[in-house]
C-alpha cells in the first residue's frame, strides 16, 4: 500500500526509546571529570552497592556494555568448547552470541504464545547433559516464568543466566528482578530504564560467581593477598590467574548509572502510565493484540508490543510498519528470531525451529515508549495508530473508535 500523501500526524519524529538526561546527571558527570579519577576509582564500586541494594541482590559488577556483561557470565557459569545453553530466540543477538564467545552452543527453546518469553516446558524438553546454563529473557521487561526455570535448573545442575536488560525495576512473585536467578544481567544503553551512555550490570547472590565475574573484567587479574597463588610481595603485587578482558566501566559512566537510579521509581511509574494509556486506547480492538500481563510478576515496560491481526488487514506488518514511520511514529520491531540471522544460518540453524516465535515475529510492532514521552506524545502514537491500522482494515473487520 502507498504510503498517505496527506500532512503526517506529527511535524517531528517520535523515536521508540531515548534517554532523560537532567541537571543532576550533568552535575554528577561534571563533578567526576573535574576530580581525580575518570576510570578504575570509588565511583565504580559506590554504583554497584547501591545497585546491589535496589535490585536486592549481595552483589553487583557493572561492565563496559551488556555484551560484555553476558561474555562475563558465561564465563562465570563455566560455559566452554561444546556445551550447550538454552535461550529464547525472541531477543536481542547478545543473548546468544554469548554462548558462542566460549566456543559454546546456543539451543533456542519456544516461546510461551502470550507473554512471548522462553516456555519452561520447551525448555526442560531440551535439556541434555552437555546443558551447562539457561538463559530466559525477560521480553519487554515482563519476567519470565523464573520459578519453573529455577526449577529445572535446581534439578539438573545447571546455571541461570537471567537476562533482564529490559526488566530493571520489574518484580517476580513480590521478589525484585535480579535478586532470584544466579546471575542477572542488566542493560544501561541510552534506551533502557537508566542509561550509563553504554553499560552492563550483573547482579548475583554468590561469593564465588562474584569474584570471577570482577577477575574476567578485569583480564583475569587479582590484587587481594588472600586470593595469591604465589606468595604476595606487597600492594603493588598483583596476578593474571585467568584469561579475561578489559570490560571495565569507567567512573564517568557509574555516576551517570548512579543518578540515574534515583529516578528509577518515577521512570518506572511513568512507563506503566503510557502502557496503560495504550491499553486503554487498543483493548478491544479486533485487528491488534495488547501485551498479555502474567498476574505473577509486574513489567517494567521496557517496550510497548503489539501483535497484529494480519488476517483482519488487507496490509503486512511492513507495510504498516512505513506509514507509521512516514506518520513521524518511530515503531520498531522487536525481534529477528536469533537464529534466522545469516550469520546463524551458516552454523546450521533453520527456520521452523522455533514455529510460535517465527509467527510471533511476523506480526510484531513495538511502539514508541520512554519516560521523557509527553501525553501529547502518547496520544499522537494513538492517533496514528488508530488510523493508520484503521485504512488497513479488511472491510468487514470492526474498527473502534
Amino acid at each position: 500500500m502507498a504510503v498517505n500523501a496527506r500532512n503526517p500526524v506529527r511535524e517531528t519524529y517520535l523515536p521508540y526509546g531515548r534517554q532523560w538526561i537532567d541537571d543532576a546527571d550533568i552535575e554528577a558527570v561534571t563533578a567526576v571529570l573535574r576530580g581525580e579519577f575518570l576510570t578504575t576509582g570509588p565511583a565504580i564500586a559506590s554504583f554497584e552497592a547501591k545497585f546491589a541494594d535496589r535490585v536486592g541482590a549481595k552483589y553487583a559488577v557493572a561492565f563496559a556494555n551488556g555484551t560484555a556483561a553476558l561474555h562475563a557470565a558465561c564465563d562465570a557459569a563455566g560455559i566452554g568448547e561444546g556445551d550447550e545453553a538454552i535461550t529464547s530466540p525472541m531477543t536481542f543477538a547478545a543473548s546468544a552470541n554469548c554462548v558462542l564467545y566460549h566456543g559454546g552452543v546456543p539451543v533456542f527453546a519456544d516461546i510461551d504464545p502470550r507473554t512471548y518469553n522462553i516456555d519452561p516446558v520447551q525448555v526442560e524438553r531440551l535439556i541434555t547433559e552437555r546443558t551447562k546454563a539457561i538463559i530466559p529473557v525477560d521480553f519487554a521487561g515482563q519476567p519470565a516464568d523464573l520459578d519453573a526455570i529455577m526449577t529445572l535448573a535446581e534439578k539438573h545442575g545447571i546455571t541461570v543466566i537471567e537476562d533482564a536488560a529490559h526488566a530493571l525495576g520489574a518484580d517476580y512473585e513480590g521478589r525484585s528482578v535480579g535478586s532470584i536467578s544466579h546471575m542477572t544481567m542488566f542493560s544501561l544503553h541510552p534506551v533502557k530504564h537508566i542509561t550509563s551512555g553504554e553499560g552492563g550490570v550483573i547482579a548475583t547472590n554468590s561469593e564465588a560467581l562474584y569474584n570471577k565475574l570482577l577477575a574476567f573484567r578485569n583480564h583475569g587479574i587479582v590484587r587481594e593477598a588472600e586470593a595469591m597463588e604465589r606468595r604476595w610481595r606487597g600492594k603493588w603485587y598483583y596476578e593474571m590467574q585467568s584469561l579475561g578482558f578489559n570490560y571495565r566501566l569507567t567512573d564517568i559512566a557509574a555516576v551517570l548509572a548512579s543518578s540515574q537510579l534515583d529516578k528509577l521509581d518515577r521512570f518506572v511509574a511513568r512507563r506503566i502510565e503510557i502502557a496503560n494509556a495504550y491499553n486503554d486506547a487498543f483493548a478491544n480492538w479486533e485487528a491488534l493484540t495488547i501485551p498479555y500481563q502474567d498476574p505473577r510478576g509486574t513489567s517494567s515496560w521496557h517496550l510497548y508490543v503489539v501483535k497484529l491481526s494480519l488476517d483482519r488487514l488487507k496490509a503486512s506488518r511492513d507495510e504498516i510498519f512505513e506509514r507509521l514511520q512516514s506518520e513521524n511514529i518511530g515503531v520498531n520491531v522487536h525481534y529477528i528470531p536469533v537464529y534466522l540471522h545469516p550469520y546463524y544460518e551458516k552454523l546450521g540453524y533453520r527456520t521452523g525451529l522455533c514455529p510460535v516465535a517465527e509467527a510471533a515475529f511476523e506480526s510484531f510492532l513495538t511502539l514508541p515508549l520512554f519516560p521523557a514521552m509527553s501525553d501529547d506524545d502518547v496520544s499522537d502514537v494513538i492517533r496514528a495508530v488508530k488510523q493508520v491500522v484503521g485504512e488497513c482494515l479488511e472491510e468487514e473487520a470492526v474498527y473502534p473508535a
